[in-house]
């Protein structure tokens, strides 16, 4: 399989990267944008368990591309990333423009436990985390959803009806790495 990425285009590779596209925020926020945002938010946890739940650790621990990371390591990832949302939610419902604290995906991935962990514990945290936010998310007023939180890394305000969006395509974004992997190997 590796030998056939030395010779996919730096396109095709982007689409390995990005199967969805980025994040591409409307400039007008509608009502429809964030209901259907936290529809994904709501059913994501049981719909990624039932694309990762009956994998063997030899395929959990394929990289989705070259120089990625594995099944596994996404996994894990996904629990620690909606877990940090989850609090930078919290903190702008709670703090005027709070700072948040950034932290290094790349390096939490290579941690023990996101390499050779079993998934169902990030899988359960993942379902919590998600009926934590849900619940939280459903009962945002506007007001609320022009608050925000300063990303340190880039000094900028974002906002938490950006971040609802932000999340659901998140989720998709790594669902879809996973998904195009199982294709592209015959196992689904």
């Amino acid at each position: 399989m590796l030998f056939l990425y030395l010779f996919m285009t730096e396109q095709e590779l982007q689409k390995l990267k990005y199967p969805i596209g980025q994040f591409d925020c409307p400039s007008n926020i509608s009502n429809q944008h964030i209901e259907s945002w936290i529809s994904i938010l709501e059913h994501f946890p049981n719909r990624f368990e039932n694309l990762v739940n009956d994998l063997s650790d030899k395929q959990l621990d394929t990289r989705y591309r070259p120089e990625g990371w594995t099944i596994r390591q996404v996994v894990h990832h996904l629990g620690d990333s909606h877990h940090h949302s989850y609090s930078r939610f919290k903190w702008a419902l709670t703090e005027e423009k709070p700072i948040i604290k950034a932290y290094f995906e790349d390096r939490w991935a290579e941690l023990v436990d996101s390499k050779t962990a079993p998934i169902d514990m990030s899988l359960l945290h993942l379902k919590a985390v998600h009926n934590k936010l849900v619940y939280l998310l459903k009962t945002l007023h506007a007001d609320d959803l022009n608050k925000c939180f300063i990303h340190p890394e880039t000094n900028s305000e974002v906002l938490l009806s950006y971040n609802i969006g932000n999340y659901a395509w998140h989720s998709n974004h790594h669902y879809t790495h996973i998904e195009n992997l199982l294709r592209r190997n015959n196992w689904i």
